[in-house]
C-alpha cells in the first residue's frame, strides 16, 4: 500500500459547504425523532428553552474544541491525536471514536432504512383504516420480519457509500449543499400545513408557552444529554469534518451556525408534529412511538394526509442519510490515512464491515431475538453503549485534551486564525472547557450509565 499523500488531502470548497456538511451531520433523526418527543415528556417549552441554554453554554464550546483538534492537524480524529501528543496515548480517544462510529453507523442506519419502508408505505396508502393500535402491530410485524428491513437497510447503506466515495467536495459537499436546503423546505411545508389545523393553537402553545412546574433535576439532564446526541459531539464527526474546513473560516461563526440551523430544525420539527397532535386529541408525551406509530394515524385523518405523510418520511430519510455520510467518513478517513487505502477501497471496506454489524443488528426483533446481553439485544448494546459510555467519555476527553494538554496559546491561534480574528470569547471558552463542561458531560455519563440518578 502506497503512503496517503496528505498534499492532496480533500477539503470543503466554500464556507456554505463546511456549514452545511456540519450542519448535516448534526441534524438527523435526533432532531425530528427524538426532540419532539422528549419536548413532550419534559413540558414542550420549559424544555426548549433549557435546551438552547445548555447549546449555548456547553454545546457550542466542546463543538469549538473538536473543530479546532481537526482543522490544526488536518487529520482524522486518531492522526490528529498522534500530531498533538507525540508519545503519548491520547491517539486512543481517536480511535474510541472511530469505534463509536462504526458502532452508531451499524444501527443508525437500520432506523434509516425504517424511514425507506414507511415512504413506500405511504405511497402505497398503508396507513389506511388502521388505527394507532393496529399501526403500532404493523410496526413491530415490520421489525420482526427478515426481508424488508434488511432491504431498506442494504439501500440506505448504498446510498450512504455513494456519496462518500465520490470524496468530500464532490460528494459530501455536493450533496448536503442539495439536501440541507431541501430537508427545510420539507419541514417549512409541514409547518404550514399543520398550524392551519384546526385546533393547533394549542399546540403551538405547548411549544412556546413554558411550564415551569414541570421542570425537574431529570428535565435538565434529558436536555443536556440531547444537546450531546444532536450534535454528534464525541465521536469524531466534527473532528474530521474541522480538518477539511479552510485555514481562514471562522471557526466560532461556524460552531454557531452549525448549532442554529440543528436547533431550528429541531424546533421546525416539533412546530410540524405539536400542532398536529393536539389537533387530533394524542397525548403529548407520547414517547418514541410517535413517528413510527402515533403520526401515520394522524396524516391519515389530515385533510391532504397522503401527500403530507409522504413527505415526512421523505424528511426523516434526508435527515437521517447526512447523518450516516458523516458516521461513515469518520471511519473511511482512518482507513485511508491511516491504514494507506484509497478512498474507493476504504469505503467499501468500511461500508461492508458496517453492514456485517448492521445485518445482525437488523434481526435484533427477528432471528436473532433471544440474543442478548444484560436483557439487551444486539440493537440496543449498540445504542446503549454509544450513546451512554463512548460518546459521552470521548467528549469528556475531549475537552479535557483542549482545556488541559494542547495549551491555552495554541488553542487561541487556532481560534483566532493566528491573530486574524479578535475572538474575544476565548477566555470564557477556556473557562468552560476546563470546569464547566466537564462536569456537565460526567453528570450525563453518569445518568446514562444508571450510576447517578435523579
Amino acid at each position: 500500500m502506497s503512503e496517503f499523500d496528505f498534499s492532496k488531502r480533500d477539503s470543503f470548497g466554500s464556507k456554505f459547504g463546511a456549514i452545511a456538511a456540519a450542519a448535516g451531520s448534526a441534524i438527523g433523526l435526533g432532531n425530528i425523532w427524538r426532540f419532539p418527543y422528549l419536548m413532550g415528556e419534559n413540558g414542550g417549552a420549559a424544555f426548549l428553552f433549557i435546551y438552547l441554554g445548555f447549546i449555548f453554554a456547553i454545546g457550542i464550546p466542546v463543538m469549538l474544541s473538536e473543530f479546532v483538534i481537526g482543522r490544526s492537524t488536518q487529520r482524522n480524529p486518531y492522526g490528529a491525536f498522534k500530531i498533538l501528543a507525540p508519545k503519548k496515548h491520547w491517539y486512543l480517544v481517536g480511535l474510541m471514536g472511530v469505534v463509536a462510529a462504526f458502532m452508531i453507523l451499524a444501527f443508525y442506519t437500520v432506523v434509516s432504512g425504517w424511514t425507506l419502508e414507511y415512504i413506500y408505505q405511504s405511497i402505497i396508502n398503508g396507513f389506511s383504516g388502521k388505527q394507532t393500535t393496529e399501526l403500532g402491530q404493523m410496526f413491530d410485524s415490520f421489525k420482526a420480519s427478515t426481508f424488508r428491513p434488511i432491504l431498506w437497510f442494504v439501500i440506505f447503506m448504498a446510498m450512504t457509500t455513494y456519496i462518500v466515495i465520490s470524496g468530500v467536495k464532490n460528494g459530501i459537499e455536493k450533496y448536503t449543499k442539495i439536501l440541507m436546503p431541501l430537508l427545510a423546505a420539507i419541514l417549512i411545508v409541514l409547518c404550514i400545513r399543520t398550524i392551519t389545523l384546526p385546533g393547533a393553537s394549542e399546540g403551538l402553545k405547548f411549544i412556546f408557552k413554558p411550564d415551569f412546574s414541570k421542570v425537574t433535576t431529570y428535565t435538565f439532564l434529558q436536555a443536556l444529554g440531547q444537546v450531546f446526541f444532536s450534535l454528534s459531539i464525541g465521536m469524531g464527526t466534527l473532528i474530521t469534518y474541522g480538518s477539511y474546513m479552510n485555514k481562514k473560516d471562522n471557526l466560532a461563526n461556524t460552531a454557531v451556525s452549525v448549532s442554529l440551523a440543528d436547533t431550528f430544525v429541531a424546533v421546525l420539527a416539533a412546530i410540524a408534529i405539536f400542532p398536529a397532535v393536539f389537533a387530533f386529541g394524542i397525548e403529548p408525551s407520547e414517547g418514541p412511538g410517535l413517528v413510527f406509530k402515533t403520526l401515520p394515524n394522524i396524516f391519515q385523518q389530515m385533510p391532504g394526509g397522503y401527500f403530507f405523510a409522504i413527505l415526512f418520511f421523505v424528511l426523516l430519510s434526508v435527515a437521517a442519510l447526512t447523518s450516516t455520510i458523516s458516521v461513515l467518513e469518520v471511519i473511511v478517513a482512518y482507513f485511508s490515512e491511516e491504514l494507506k487505502m484509497t478512498r474507493k477501497r476504504a469505503t467499501i471496506i468500511a461500508s461492508a464491515s458496517v453492514s456485517i454489524l448492521g445485518l445482525a443488528t437488523v434481526m435484533s426483533w427477528g432471528s436473532l431475538a433471544n440474543v442478548k446481553i444484560f436483557n439487551k439485544n444486539i440493537f440496543d448494546i449498540l445504542d446503549f453503549t454509544s450513546a451512554n459510555v463512548l460518546l459521552p467519555v470521548g467528549g469528556l476527553l475531549i475537552v479535557g485534551f483542549i482545556g488541559w494538554f494542547h495549551g491555552y496559546k495554541m488553542t487561541k491561534d487556532e481560534l483566532s486564525n493566528n491573530s486574524e480574528l479578535k475572538a474575544r470569547y476565548i477566555p470564557l471558552y477556556m473557562f468552560i472547557i476546563k470546569f464547566i463542561a466537564p462536569i456537565a458531560i460526567a453528570l450525563v455519563f453518569l445518568n446514562g450509565i444508571g450510576l447517578l440518578k435523579f
